[in-house]
């Protein structure tokens, strides 16, 4: 069908263009004749001096015996055939209906064609959607219907509460009696809820494969487009047609970028969105019901969403999909594994224990990871070091031998990390150093990767004072070799790490007697999300600021007082990084203890989840500590 399309707009525009050139040449003929009168036209057929003569309707066109093109005009009435005849004068007539013709094709052609090319492209800009371009207001739900490569519930791990709950919404569509007997109704809406990549599109999938009933899906901003009234108009049509294949299932994904909360922000909200959302909210619960319709939704942003969506009638269900815990990623990773050749020394549930906060997608991006590495050197299987290696790729970013470091970037940037490490081990609620180096990955010239020993769902005052001590430990060290007017802009990042931790511990897990059990949070980003300051008084902003500092100043001069009580160990390690770019936990301890490296030294095996002295960004953070994305 757009091939068609296509065909047919490129023939119109070729009429087009053949019509203004006959329009255009017709022009220029007539043009290219010199115009004279009636009378002076007469005068030369009576002296000789006309060849030949055309008539065309009422115009004269004429050769004189020089060769010259001339055009009169003739008063109407006026009969000339017969005085030319009488002269010998060869005279010549063009057909009358011919010209009506092209003058009208002319004329209309160019009108026509425009209006062709403006469907042509309005219905580009609407996707070429059903109904063309005058379809704008028919809905873009697409009937799922995987013939290859169908997913079901056993393709998806890790996240068993999730699974539970929609699998009871599929047995409700394939036996409603079951619950139907007992006063049950079945679920209008379930909504997904949890952070990128944790496999909620994934899950609906599987729905689809599991349900064996008509499963639409669709996208949010689907529905709103640059005409007002399109996004409810789709919305209406996407219920009529669910309606017609009930029971089925309606997957929206990324539903927060119609449904979020109506007046938000200056001047209100977008009138074409809220008008989508209106509408969706009424056909979900309003006065007509919508038996046998379920409506599965997609959101990594329930903060912004409408209050009226969420309330029971329109999602009965808000199902929580979070990252995977240990046994999780060791399912995932069974389930991603499966069409890898594993060797024999690979053991998955060491790398689900080395890989905190990873999401399903994360986990499915580094087996791809390890298999790519392991084809690149050209193995037949996947062995543990190709998951290593993927590992830290992902974590720390990919490796840049190939930047140029002078020998006095290198040693600043060992002493940097050396100090994390050494801080790190000497902090007993800091995470254990799982690995330290000073290979330039992603945006940073060295990191120190430190993996705690279980999931965390926590964080303590006394966990958070030690992390902000081994994060300001690299500008501590710094300034002990090189002096204050020596440190370097390195430790930017372990700044902004450790003022957004100090800032979470102030402003809103009351960790701060001075400030107290006050969330300040919403107060700094102003009402509803907008920027603007701290909503608070000057005092209160002040105490803040004092306290966010004065957490920061303590864990500085712990890190500056443990380097100096271990400033031998700090040396040794410095020098180590030096030596052999990268170390691992064991490495690390033998060099800190002055003991001799083998080649062949088993490196460390991590033991959980994952917080590093400059985290990379692809990381999130443990659940339960509210932070931001840190950069590396």
């Amino acid at each position: 069908m757009g091939n068609a399309r296509n065909i047919a707009f490129w023939v119109v525009l070729f009429l087009l263009v053949l019509a203004l050139f006959n329009l255009f040449s017709g022009g220029s003929s007539t043009s290219a004749s010199r115009s004279i009168s009636f009378t002076d036209f007469i005068e030369r057929v009576e002296n000789d001096q006309v060849a030949s003569v055309t008539l065309d309707g009422e115009r004269i066109l004429f050769r004189g015996n020089d060769g010259s093109q001339y055009v009169s005009i003739k008063p109407q009435g006026e009969n000339v055939t017969d005085r030319l005849i009488d002269k010998n004068i060869e005279v010549r007539a063009e057909p009358q209906e011919q010209s009506g013709f092209l003058s009208l094709i002319s004329l209309w052609l160019p009108f026509i064609v425009l209006i062709g090319i403006w469907i042509f492209f309005m219905n580009r800009m609407q996707g070429g959607g059903k109904g063309g371009a005058m379809g704008f207001g028919k809905s873009r739900a697409k009937l799922l219907t995987e013939k290859h490569g169908r997913v079901t519930f056993d393709d998806v791990a890790g996240i068993d509460e999730a699974k539970e709950e929609l699998e009871e919404i599929v047995e409700f569509l394939r036996n409603p009696q079951k619950f139907s007997r007992l006063g049950g109704k079945i679920p209008k809406g379930a909504l997904l809820v949890g952070p990128p990549g944790t496999g909620k599109t994934l899950l609906a999938r599987a729905i689809a494969g599991e349900a064996g009933v008509p499963f639409f899906t669709i996208s949010g901003s689907d529905f709103v487009e640059m005409f007002v009234g399109v996004g409810a108009s789709r919305v209406r049509d996407m219920f009529e047609q669910a309606k017609k294949n009930a029971p089925c299932i309606v997957f929206i994904d990324e539903i927060d970028a119609v449904g979020r909360a109506r007046g938000v922000g200056i001047g209100g909200g977008n009138d074409e969105r809220e008008q989508t959302l209106n509408q969706l909210l009424v056909e979900m619960d309003g006065f007509e019901a919508n038996e046998g319709v379920i409506i599965v939704a997609a959101t990594n942003r329930k903060d912004v969403l409408d209050p009226a969506l969420l309330r029971p009638g329109r999602f009965d269900r808000q199902i929580h999909v979070p990252n995977p815990d240990i046994k999780g990623r060791e399912k995932i990773l069974n389930v991603h594994a499966r069409k890898v050749p594993l060797g024999p020394n690979v053991d998955l549930r060491l790398i689900a224990r080395g890989t905190p906060g990873f999401s399903g997608a994360d986990l499915m991006n580094l087996v791809n990871e390890a298999a790519l590495m392991a084809a690149r050197v050209g193995r037949r299987f996947v062995t543990m070091d190709d998951f290593e290696n993927a590992k830290d790729k992902v974590m720390m970013g990919a490796e840049r031998r190939s930047m140029v470091l002078t020998p006095d970037v290198k040693e600043k940037t060992a002493y940097h990390e050396a100090g994390h490490a050494i801080v790190g081990m000497a902090m007993p609620k800091c995470d254990p150093v799982y690995k330290a180096t000073i290979i330039p990955r992603g945006g940073a010239l060295g990191m120190v990767v430190s993996l705690p020993e279980m999931d965390r769902l926590n964080m303590h005052k006394d966990e958070g004072k030690q992390k902000i001590a081994m994060t300001m430990a690299g500008k501590a060290a710094e300034i002990i070799k090189y002096g204050e007017e020596g440190v370097s802009s390195g430790p930017a990042g372990d700044i902004q790490q450790a003022s957004a931790l100090a800032r979470a511990m102030v402003m809103r897990w009351g960790m701060s007697e001075t400030v107290g059990n006050i969330d300040y949070a919403e107060a700094h980003q102003g009402y509803q999300g907008q920027t603007g300051g701290f909503s608070v008084s000057a005092e209160t902003k002040n105490k803040i600021e004092a306290e966010v500092k004065r957490l920061i100043d303590e864990g500085y001069d712990t890190a500056y007082r443990i380097l100096t009580e271990q400033s031998e160990q700090f040396e040794r390690l410095a020098k180590g990084l030096l030596e052999y770019e990268t170390l691992t936990g064991n490495q690390i301890r033998k060099v800190v203890a002055g003991e001799p490296i083998d080649e062949d030294d088993e490196n460390d095996k991590p033991t959980g989840s994952g917080s590093i002295a400059a985290i990379p960004k692809t990381r999130p953070r443990p659940a339960g500590d509210g932070l931001p994305e840190p950069s590396a």
